[in-house]
C-alpha cells in the first residue's frame, strides 16, 4: 500500500501563488509516475500535471502550462506543485496520485493510489 498526504492548500487572491506538497509513504514504486489532479464542485476530476521518477519527463494540462510547475524530491518521497498566476477557475480540491511506470496520460483511472486532497480557493 501507498499512502499519500497533500498539504499547502488555502485561500489566495487571483494572481497569487501557492505550493502544494504531497508526501508518500509505504510501498513506493521505484519507477512511479506522480500526478496532480483537481476537482471543482459539480465537475469531473481533471488532470493537472505528472512527473516521472527521474523528473526527466513531465506533462501538463493546457490550462496550467506556463503557470504551474511539478517537481519531486525522491529522497523525501515528496512531489510538489508550484502554482503561479492563480485564477478563480483554478479553485478546486487538488489530489496527488501515483502509478507504476511513466505515463503522461490524463486518465485518472490509470492511477492506483490517491491522497485525500487539499482545497485551493482563488478569490477574484
Amino acid at each position: 500500500q501507498v499512502q499519500l498526504v497533500e498539504s499547502g492548500g488555502g485561500l489566495v487572491q487571483a494572481g497569487g501563488s501557492l505550493r502544494l506538497s504531497c508526501a508518500a509513504s509505504g510501498r513506493t514504486f521505484s519507477t512511479s509516475t506522480m500526478g496532480w489532479f483537481r476537482q471543482a464542485p459539480g465537475k469531473e476530476r481533471e488532470f493537472v500535471a505528472a512527473i516521472s521518477w527521474t523528473s526527466s519527463r513531465t506533462a501538463y494540462a493546457d490550462s496550467v502550462k506556463s503557470r504551474f510547475t511539478i517537481s519531486r524530491d525522491n529522497a523525501k518521497n515528496t512531489v510538489y506543485l508550484q502554482m503561479n498566476s492563480l485564477k478563480p477557475e483554478d479553485t478546486a480540491v487538488y489530489y496527488c496520485a501515483t502509478r507504476a511506470g511513466w505515463s503522461g496520460s490524463p486518465i485518472a483511472t490509470e492511477y492506483n493510489y490517491w491522497g485525500q486532497g487539499t482545497q485551493v480557493t482563488v478569490s477574484s
